[in-house]
């Protein structure tokens, strides 16, 4: 299929939103919300969101090259990314998007919200596991 009809990555589309997002929301973060972050106390949590939401960027991208290596015929060049793209991107927005908002005062029933996030992407980095033991 020629490159121009072929349909986009979902691990390289949601790196780049998640990339996107992250950096935005690290900057907004370290520079228009400085005062009332460390005002509420909530620097760490902000950072802690940023960290988990960029570094998960990044490993999308790795992701992309794996699957595109892999090629799409296979579990692991198709149905293994796909999962596990979904996982890391509603990780991301259950665990960063729950730190942010307890970070600008949000309810505090969100508070379990964070740890189910980190479940989840724990959930999608074990599916990077299977992948690999069913490549090997």
């Amino acid at each position: 299929m020629p490159a121009s009809t072929r349909p986009p990555s979902l691990p390289l589309l949601a790196a780049g939103l998640l990339g996107l997002t992250g950096i935005a929301l690290g900057a907004f973060g370290a520079h228009a919300l400085k005062a009332t972050l460390m005002e509420r106390g909530m620097t760490t949590a902000w950072e802690t969101a940023v960290k988990y939401h960029l570094l998960h960027a990044v490993a999308l991208v790795a992701l992309a090259a794996w699957a595109r290596a892999a090629g799409p015929e296979t579990d692991a060049g198709a149905r293994l990314p796909a999962w596990i793209t979904r996982l890391w991107a509603a990780g991301v927005v259950l665990f960063s998007g729950s730190l942010y908002w307890l970070a600008l005062g949000g309810p505090r029933w969100l508070g379990p919200v964070t740890p189910v996030g980190g479940i989840v992407l724990m959930v999608g980095w074990l599916l990077v596991v299977v992948a690999a033991l069913r490549r090997a």
